[in-house]
């Protein structure tokens, strides 16, 4: 049985992706693995891909993405919606 929550925390290296990481680490026992990825780096994208990844900040703990992190990210609807593709009059 594994004793350890792998965290693994996917982020561009900005302020708001930083912050993130800070809040995390603040939080973490232990018991935590903390992986910080690199979105710059293909095999962090890739790996991203994988796990639904639309936004960042975004966290995954034990291989699943945490809800938090979950359904995010352009929706074109919701663009179209505020006018993004219609001219303005």
């Amino acid at each position: 049985m594994n004793t350890r929550r792998k965290i693994e925390i996917f982020g561009a290296g900005c302020l708001i992706c930083d912050e993130a990481v800070a809040r995390i680490n603040d939080m973490i026992c232990p018991s935590c693995e903390v992986d910080i990825l690199d979105m710059q780096q293909a095999e962090a994208a890739a790996r991203a891909k994988k796990y639904g990844i639309r936004s960042l900040p975004a966290v995954v703990v034990d291989g699943k993405l945490a809800a938090c992190c979950a359904d995010r990210g352009i929706d074109e609807a919701v663009l179209r919606a505020a006018g993004v593709g219609v001219p303005k009059l």
